[in-house]
């Protein structure tokens, strides 16, 4: 099973998603079972590590972020991976753009697996440090019920 986090640079929402991820997929006892991967709409900030404010606020809730770098979506993402995420709605319309008409993976708004349809993580790159855990309290909760259907889609609910 494979999953990937997309937002527009790659430095903020999706790459604390990633780190989210994957501590409860360890905390679980699925990270062998389970890939996870981060990237950018655009390729401003590729090869660059997450915004410090990020990381700022990940660390303060246990979470690393500093081996992560920003990569640019590829067409071969819909192929790869079983769940493309969008932390919101601009995001989620250029990944349908470049959908291919076969792709079999999950794509929608991540914040759909807190039970919040329509609502998309806010970019908090031009706001202040309260943006930041924000945006960390939207990605647990989403990171939960994410869990609960890769969990039920392995066989593994505990």
């Amino acid at each position: 099973m494979r999953v990937l986090f997309v937002c527009l640079g790659n430095i903020c929402r999706s790459p604390t998603a990633e780190g989210v991820f994957r501590r409860l997929l360890d905390e679980h006892g699925l990270a062998s079972r389970v890939a996870v991967d981060s990237c950018g709409i655009g390729p401003w900030h590729v090869g660059k590590s997450p915004d410090p404010r990020a990381c700022e606020a990940a660390a303060r809730r246990g979470v690393d972020l500093s081996g992560l770098r920003a990569r640019q979506l590829a067409d071969e993402d819909f192929v790869v991976f079983d769940y493309v995420l969008a932390m919101d709605h601009d995001n989620l319309a250029t990944i349908r753009e470049r959908l291919p008409h076969d792709c079999q993976a999950h794509v929608g708004l991540f914040l759909a697996f807190a039970g919040q349809q329509n609502r998309e993580v806010p970019d908090p790159y031009f706001g202040g440090e309260d943006g930041f855990d924000e945006v960390f309290d939207l990605i647990e909760a989403a990171s939960r019920g994410l869990l609960v259907d890769i969990q039920a889609r392995l066989g593994t609910s505990r």
